[in-house]
Order: structure tokens, then sequence, then C-alpha cells
């Protein structure tokens, strides 16, 4: 079932959950078991992120530097399949333009074609740590836009090769991402939704929102979209803070501002089991006043992580 589907035709806020894949060496039983306390809440859909390649440089003894290109986090397409078929539930995993060219991208859309996923977020993705902007891989995506309209020529049958005989239309949903305290880089808040509603109007469904940790700033991008003629669904993604470092960590890394009060309440704590419960009890009181205004969905990031999700599914009676 595709994920707007899924949003439209709900009566009440459901929940979805984003996992990370381990990184290389590991196995994906550690998802499995984040998953396995998770699905009791069932959720109607569940995403999986895509990483880009990242450039380490190694010393050698003669003290020249050897640069090398290692993917850290690969078994997208992988854990998606295993996911789809082990617990009978609905997969999205992410679509980036970092790292990737146009014909790699259409090489994964095709594969998850194959298995029978057929939901995806696109998504620019990050820059390379190594560089301070976002550059494209040669023959690549430069803007999240450009990705929406590969994948929506794939499900017109349109493919790279215009020579390729019997094409089949592919059925895919497409969400992206939306900026509830603006993307980083964008001027202004127009600008910005103007982003937003071109990738709509080329074929994205829904919309998935960056983490907030005020739901004033939720409430008003839902206004702002609504003005702006973006009448799709809005999910709502939430992040509990789960350790003291993460105020510095978040706001630099996601563009979000953390409330003041929030701030205190984690400078007060002694440890981080403390920040843990501060932020366990502050989603939870964001998901309530979320689910009492109806939402369409709400996603939490779990970054590998699933006990303080687990604690405020429950809290808020998911």
């Amino acid at each position: 079932m595709k994920v707007s589907q899924i949003l439209k035709n709900s009566s009440k806020t459901q929940v979805s959950f984003e996992i990370l894949p381990p990184l290389k060496g590991n196995n994906i039983e550690a998802i499995y078991a984040a998953l396995d306390s998770l699905m009791i809440f069932n959720p109607q859909y569940v995403n999986v992120t895509y990483h880009r390649e990242e450039v380490v440089y190694k010393q050698h003894p003669s003290g020249l530097l050897e640069k090398k290109v290692v993917h850290k986090r690969p078994g997208t397409i992988g854990i998606s399949a295993a996911l789809k078929y082990k617990y009978g539930v609905v997969v999205v995993p992410h679509i980036i333009c970092g790292g990737f060219t146009a014909e790699e991208t259409e090489e994964a859309l095709v594969e998850l074609n194959y298995i029978g996923v057929h939901n995806v977020l696109a998504i620019r993705g990050d820059a390379d740590k190594n560089t301070r902007m976002f550059m494209s891989e040669n023959g690549g995506h430069t803007y999240a836009i450009d990705l929406v309209k590969q994948i929506a020529d794939l499900n017109k049958g349109i493919y790279l090769d215009e020579e390729l005989q019997e094409k089949t239309a592919t059925n895919f949903c497409i969400g992206v991402a939306g900026y509830p305290e603006k993307h980083n880089e964008a001027p202004n808040f127009n600008s910005d939704l103007d982003v937003l509603k071109q990738k709509i109007d080329v074929g994205a469904e829904y919309v998935v929102t960056q983490m907030f940790y005020d739901n004033a700033h939720y409430f008003r991008f839902l206004d702002r979209c609504q003005k702006a003629g973006i009448n799709v669904p809005i999910v709502a993604g939430i992040k509990p803070i789960s350790i003291i470092n993460h105020l510095n960590v978040i706001p630099k890394t996601f563009n979000v501002e953390i409330p003041e009060q929030l701030e205190k309440l984690i400078r007060n704590c002694k440890s981080n089991e403390d920040v843990r419960n501060v932020g366990i009890d502050w989603s939870t009181n964001q998901s309530e006043e979320l689910i009492k205004s109806n939402v369409p969905a709400i996603h939490y990031y779990t970054m590998g992580k699933s006990d303080n999700i687990v604690k405020i599914c429950e809290n808020v009676g998911f």
C-alpha cells in the first residue's frame, strides 16, 4: 500500500519509525532486536535510511596520506527486503542524491521494484564530511527535486536508456522532507516552501518533517504550507534527546532550536540517564499534543535505539 493512502485514509494518528542500517561488519540482528520491541505498536510503515560513502585518510609510516572511499552503513535495499518479509510491514527506503549517479539511482529503484518495495523517501542527503557544501556526484543529482523527477519518470515508464524495449512503469509513492524551522541553506521561509511546493508538483505525495522540539514550529509550518498550496499529508518528525551532548550536536547538525525550558531541564541533569528520562517526558508531551491535533502520523527517529521510543509510545497509547 502507498504511504500516502495510509495517511489519507486513517481516521487517527499513525506511528512510524526510522532505522539506521548497521555499521559494516555488523549484522541485521541489531535491527531486529530494536524493531521487535517497536512492532507491538503496529507501525504503518518503517523507514530505512541510506548513507553516502565517506572519504577517510590513512596515514602511512612514511607520512603520506592515502585517500580511501568507504561505505560505513551499506545494505539499505537488502534490509528493506528483510523487514518487508519478516514483519509484513510497509518499508520506505531513503533514496539520496549524494554519492550516486542517476544510473546508480535507477538501478536501486529497479531493484526495489523487483522486491516489491514501492514507497521511497527522496532526499538530497548530507554533504561529504570533508567538504563545506554539498557536491553532487558526476552524473548525479544536485537537488532532491531532480531525484523526485527521476522517480516520477520511472512511474511513467521513462528510463534513462531511451532505447530500452518493453519498458514497464513503476508505481512508487514518493515522500520528501520538510523543514518547520527552514532548511539551513534556504535564504528564507518562502523560498524553502517554494522548493517544497515544486517537489509536490512534480510527483511527491507526502512530507516528513525534520525533527522539532517546539510544536509551535510544526503548526506554523502547516499553516505556511496550506497558504502555499501544499495540501499533501505532513508527518511530524520526533527525535527524543537522550544524551547531554545533543544540546550542541542537534542544533548544529539539523538546524533546529532547543527550547529554553528543555535546555534548562537537561543542564540540571546529573547523568545521561537523567537526560534520557527528560527526553522521554518532553517527547511524550509533544506527541500527546500532536495526537490531539489529529496529525496524520508521528515519525520517530530511532537512530538505532528503541528503548526510549518504546516508552514514549506506551505513554501516549499507540
